[in-house]
């Protein structure tokens, strides 16, 4: 199944509520804590090339956003679910920059966020070219932006690091449902005592080269399973072929396929995924169903330069799923797969195809 690149700028804010049904008067306000590192990140797009030593590109295209975990508080949010961050921003413009895109662009609760005087803000710069990207980061190290106590949240989402995360610990006594992703690993180690606080979480989610090194494993579904010893649920995102999941409690699992799509910029679509697998998990969906959402709503993000930018709502989703029941060229089998869908969406507002991006990235397809 194909989807096509959009031409528009445009964002909407959620316009749908996936949890409403669930909701109770007692329940905790935030959905979904996360913390870790915001920066700015600035993108350019339309280069023929990549830069050469000693001369000057011009690009035809460029944006900037939000980046680091903002890619996933952003992706949280447009899929409706009130999302909380503890980060440190900088004090200097990029830091209030970021800061009112978060809090004001996206609705993002920043309560636990604190600006740090006399600290800027980290910064990456992304080149998008032909189908790759190059990606140049400055930064010096935050302040701790957690706050001791995390807030009681239905979710939460953690990135693994070697040591232990004590509030990953005390989330998971207070009730809170814990997800967890993982880094490359730089050093080479890949020791599998670094995912030590899975032993908090519901639900491990990492690519399959990461899964198969910290396993020891040479195949994605063996790593899967092998993980299950740690964690309850383990999902292994496998690049074009889908993703992957067994629930080690149950014995369930599955395999959706991927969308085929033109890949723009894969920026932050590993985020995006995680934070549909989230939305179908708090929501109560059967697990294919949460993977093929996850693995829609990726597909629909590396379709759009940039990370945080990119990342669909609603609105985006609805418009793709009527666009695609009018194709011809649609396989019937493919589209039964998101059928569930029919029953959860709002009426389109407008038709496919839609940009999530700012006005600042200045190009379309035929570039």
């Amino acid at each position: 199944m194909t989807i096509g690149h959009g031409e528009h700028p445009h964002h909407a804010a959620p316009c749908l509520d996936p949890l409403a049904a669930l909701r109770r008067p007692a329940d905790p306000a935030c959905d979904v804590y996360l913390t870790g590192s915001v920066f700015l990140d600035i993108i350019f797009t339309g280069l023929d090339s990549a830069p050469v030593r000693g001369t000057e590109s011009w690009a035809r295209g460029m944006g900037s956003s939000p980046g680091g975990v903002a890619n996933m508080a952003t992706a949280l949010a447009r899929l409706g679910l009130r999302t909380s961050l503890a980060a440190a921003f900088g004090d200097d413009h990029y830091g209030e920059y970021c800061w009112d895109a978060l809090e004001h662009g996206e609705g993002i609760d920043l309560s636990l966020s604190r600006t740090v005087p006399g600290w800027h803000s980290p910064v990456t710069v992304s080149m998008a070219y032909e189908d790759e990207r190059t990606m140049v980061s400055h930064g010096h190290e935050a302040p701790p932006p957690a706050p001791e106590c995390p807030p009681p949240a239905r979710a939460a989402i953690a990135s693994l690091t070697p040591g232990r995360d004590e509030w990953i610990a005390q989330a998971a006594r207070e009730g809170t449902r814990v997800f967890a992703d993982v880094g490359w690993d730089e050093s080479g180690r890949w020791d599998p005592d670094d995912l030590a606080d899975l032993e908090h979480c519901e639900a491990f989610l990492p690519n399959a080269e990461e899964a198969m090194r910290y396993t020891r494993t040479d195949c994605p579904r063996a790593a899967a399973q092998a993980l299950t010893e740690r964690v309850p649920l383990a999902v292994v995102t496998l690049g074009a072929e889908g993703a992957y999941a067994v629930d080690g409690a149950t014995g369930e699992s599955a395999q959706v396929p991927a969308i085929a799509v033109e890949a723009l910029d894969p920026t932050g679509a590993g985020d995006v995924f995680v934070a549909g697998f989230v939305t179908g998990t708090l929501a109560g969906w059967p697990l294919a169903d949460r993977l093929a959402f996850a693995g829609l709503t990726a597909a629909l993000s590396v379709q759009e330069f940039g990370g945080s930018l990119s990342a669909p709502g609603w609105s985006e989703i609805a418009a793709w799923w009527q666009y695609v029941q009018g194709c011809d060229d649609q396989d019937p089998t493919a589209l039964r797969r998101y059928a569930f869908l029919e029953a959860l969406l709002p009426a389109p507002t407008r038709p496919w195809p839609l940009r999530r991006a700012v006005p600042t990235i200045g190009f379309g397809r035929s570039v």
